[in-house]
């Protein structure tokens, strides 16, 4: 008995002797990371190409601490983390949040080129819409104008390119869709459509005009079979009424 109330006399002295420290150090949270301390967390993860952990130390300390001179480089490495992620959309809404943010910010030409990029690389297949491929245009063309000397404009460029490219096939997917089930008219509209709108892809818009000429071609001459049929069927009614 005399053992155990020096042992517990003895924890207690322990106790004591430190302060508070030990009490603190058993009953209160951990103190924070600093901004530093997760934005080379986040670097870290980067180099290690754990993307995903990476972008949840960028995006930590964005909400933390948005006032850190951190910060924008945080922002602008959680996009780059969600687009070695392949997660393209959501980079897509990390950069284009930092341009609205900084818009006069060092690296703008650079976060406009990579919204285009990853527009880009949310296409799927020619058979859906390509309103990513738009919005990837529209970002590469505004880089031309207003960065017209930015490293990235060879390479914007060759984007462009290839977006019209996926453009110009969704178009020619949907016109042959209308020529397989006999809607010539609407065939022809919409390969004139692309033989007009794509003169910078020339084998494209060369195909387009002949499938034109010959969807209109059969689309009168389905056109005139429908209205004899029609008249013989009027004439038809006529004559069985006399």
């Amino acid at each position: 008995m005399r053992k155990l109330l020096q042992f517990v006399s003895l924890m207690g002295l322990l106790l004591v002797l430190p302060g508070c420290g030990m009490i603190d150090y058993y009953l209160l949270p951990p103190p924070e990371d600093t901004a530093q301390e997760l934005y080379e967390a986040g670097l870290d993860a980067m180099k290690a190409k754990e993307f995903e952990s990476a972008a949840g130390h960028f995006q930590a300390l964005k909400d933390r601490y948005p006032f850190s001179p951190y910060t924008p480089k945080a922002e602008l490495s959680l996009g780059d983390a969600w687009f070695l992620a392949e997660e393209y959309q959501m980079a897509a809404d990390v950069y284009e949040e930092f341009e609205a943010l900084h818009p006069r910010h060092e690296m703008i030409e650079y976060v406009l080129f990579q919204v285009g990029v990853s527009n880009f690389k949310l296409f799927e297949s020619i058979d859906k819409p390509h309103n990513t491929v738009r919005t990837a245009i529209e970002y590469f063309t505004r880089l031309k104008q207003v960065y017209p000397e930015s490293k990235y404009i060879a390479e914007a460029d060759r984007y462009i390119v290839e977006c019209r490219r996926l453009m110009a096939e969704h178009e020619v997917f949907v016109a042959d869709f209308y020529w397989r089930s006999e809607r010539y008219g609407s065939a022809w509209e919409r390969y004139t459509y692309i033989k007009d709108n794509f003169q910078d892809l020339p084998e494209i818009a060369a195909y387009a005009a002949k499938r034109a000429e010959i969807a209109w071609l059969k689309h009168q001459k389905l056109t005139s079979e429908e209205e004899r049929e029609r008249l013989q069927g009027s004439w038809k009614e006529w004559l069985d009424w006399l």
